[in-house]
C-alpha cells in the first residue's frame, strides 16, 4: 500500500497523518503540535518536525512512503516553498516545504499548496464536490481561506494564492483585517473575528465553542454574530460567483459548524441577487469530509499529482 504523508499547517495547530491511495487516513497515524501566534519560531519548526516523524514511524511494514504534500494557511510562495502564514507573524516567507523535507527518511517528493487549495481538491476527490468541475471550498475556522477548482483543473496561479476568498472586501463591513484591508470576509467571519465582534456588543464569553453553545441557547448577540458572519459570507460568495461562475461551495473548518443556520444566512445573501440567475444557482454545502479534508487535500498532492501539477 502507498502512503502520502500530509501535513495542514494552521493559525492554532498544524496536523501530520498518513494517507492512503483512496483518500483514507491511516489509523493511528494522526500527529498534532500547536502553533499560534504567541508560540516562537523555533517551537512551532520543532513541534512539526516531531509530528512528521511521528507519522512516518506509524507507517505499516508493508507500507510504502511516496512523497509528502503540504497545505499551509496563506500567503504562500510556492516555486520556492515559502509560507508567510497571517495568523503566524512569526513566519514570514519560512521555508516550510525544506523543513518537512529535512525530517523525511529519503529523498521523497514534497509539495507545497495553500490550504483552502487543498480541502477543494479533497471535496472534488472525494468529498461534496466529487463530478462538479468548478467549484470552491472553503476554510472558516481562525482565519478564512479558499481555493479554486475551474473547468476540472484545479487553479494555483503564479504564487500560489490563487481563490482566497478570505480577503475579498465585502460591503457594509468596516471591520479591520490583518492584512492591512477593512471588511475582508476574513476580518468580518473567521470564528475570532465573530466572538471579538460579540463581545464588543457585550456578550461574555470567549471561544467559538461558547459562543456555538450561546447561539443555541437563543441568546441575542450570539445569534446576531453569526448572522452578521454568515450574510459576510454569503455576500463573498456571491461576488466570487458572479466573477468565476462557480456551481458549488464546499465550507469546512472549526468554525463553520458552529451552527448550520451559519450557511443558511450565506444563502440568503446569495439569494438577493435573484436577477442573476446564475449566481443564484450555486449550491452552499457542508463539507463531505468532516475535520480530514486539510489532511485528504495535502495527500492528494502526492496522490494526484497530474491533477494540481
Amino acid at each position: 500500500m502507498e502512503y502520502a504523508l500530509a501535513v495542514d499547517l494552521g493559525g492554532t495547530k498544524v496536523e501530520t497523518a498518513l494517507v492512503d491511495a483512496d483518500g483514507i487516513l491511516l489509523a493511528g497515524s494522526r500527529f498534532r503540535a500547536p502553533t499560534g501566534r504567541d508560540n516562537p519560531s523555533d517551537d512551532i519548526a520543532a513541534g512539526i518536525r516531531g509530528i512528521v516523524r511521528d507519522a512516518v514511524a506509524a507507517l505499516p511494514e508493508d507500507g510504502t512512503l511516496i512523497g509528502a504534500g503540504i497545505g499551509s494557511a496563506g500567503p504562500i510562495t510556492v516555486a520556492p516553498g515559502l509560507v508567510s502564514p497571517l495568523n503566524l507573524p512569526q513566519w514570514r516567507d519560512f521555508p516550510l516545504r525544506d523543513l518537512v523535507a529535512s525530517a523525511l527518511p529519503h529523498d521523497l517528493p514534497v509539495s507545497l499548496r495553500k490550504d483552502g487549495e487543498c480541502i477543494t481538491i479533497a471535496e472534488h476527490w472525494v468529498g461534496a464536490g466529487r463530478g462538479v468541475d468548478d467549484m470552491m471550498g472553503m476554510v472558516v475556522s481562525t482565519g478564512v481561506g479558499g481555493g479554486l477548482i475551474l473547468g476540472g483543473i484545479a487553479v494555483a496561479g503564479p504564487t500560489g494564492n490563487a481563490g482566497e476568498i478570505g480577503h475579498i472586501e465585502v460591503g457594509g463591513f468596516d471591520d479591520l483585517c490583518d492584512c492591512g484591508g477593512v471588511g475582508c470576509l476574513e476580518g468580518v467571519a473567521s470564528g475570532p473575528k465573530t466572538v471579538a465582534w460579540a463581545r464588543r456588543q457585550g456578550w461574555t464569553g470567549t471561544t467559538g465553542e461558547e459562543l456555538a453553545a450561546s447561539y443555541a441557547a437563543a441568546d441575542p448577540i450570539a445569534r446576531a454574530a453569526v448572522r452578521r458572519s454568515g450574510r459576510a459570507l454569503g455576500q463573498a460568495l456571491a461576488s466570487a460567483t458572479a466573477f468565476t461562475d462557480l456551481s458549488l461551495v464546499a465550507v469546512g473548518g472549526g468554525f463553520s459548524k458552529v451552527t448550520p443556520d451559519l450557511l443558511d444566512f450565506a444563502r440568503e445573501a446569495v439569494a438577493e441577487r435573484r436577477e442573476y440567475r446564475y449566481v443564484t444557482a450555486l449550491r452552499i454545502v457542508p463539507s463531505g469530509l468532516s475535520n480530514d479534508g486539510p489532511l485528504i487535500g495535502a495527500a492528494a498532492l502526492i496522490h494526484r499529482a497530474h491533477f494540481v501539477a
